[in-house]
């Protein structure tokens, strides 16, 4: 295993716990951000998905190109293989990480993301959202945004349930599209 890059000021900001809280209740409109996106010149607002689509946010755990979170990666690639049933249910999956953009394009080339790839390296907005942070990486969620900007699912991480799955995400689309 490879472990350079791992001990970062990134690891050293986010190493003490802090449990994931729920910020938002289902029906509030989420607070807005901006975040560059891997191959894109321009970066990804949230807002500018309001009146075109549903959006799936996914925060996930990695912690360097070589190593990722061992609950998230399974999450990951079950994410990347539901990706077009997402976009047939006319949702966008945003899917944000903490790593640097360097790191940010070997992840986004070695697991052939076809979704946006979001890079939040100072993890303001996974603080912004309240995901929580454990042992040097803020820990995954995942929120789901109808049409007007509104929450209407949202999971917060726990030893129990760490990611929600993409089934259960899908499902969550489907109830938001309505």
């Amino acid at each position: 295993m490879d472990f350079r890059g791992v001990i970062s000021q990134r690891f050293v900001k986010n190493f003490l716990p802090l449990p994931a809280l729920s910020k938002f209740r289902v029906g509030q409109t989420l607070p807005d951000f901006e975040l560059s996106v891997v191959g894109q010149r321009a970066p990804i607002q949230l807002s500018n998905y309001r009146q075109r689509s549903v959006v799936v946010i996914v925060f996930t755990r990695i912690f360097t190109e070589k190593q990722y979170c061992p609950f998230c990666y399974p999450h990951i690639v079950s994410m990347v293989v539901a990706y077009k049933k997402f976009a047939q249910l006319g949702a966008e999956v945003l899917m944000i990480t903490s790593t640097d953009m360097r790191q940010s394009k070997i992840v986004h080339s070695d697991l052939g993301l076809e979704m946006p790839l979001l890079v939040d390296p100072d993890c303001s907005v996974f603080r912004q959202y309240g995901t929580g942070q454990a042992l040097g990486a803020p820990l995954p969620a995942q929120f789901v945004v109808d049409r007007s900007g509104r929450l209407t699912f949202q999971h917060l991480f726990s030893f129990a349930h760490p990611n929600a799955s993409s089934e259960r995400l899908l499902w969550a689309v489907h109830n938001a599209s309505r």
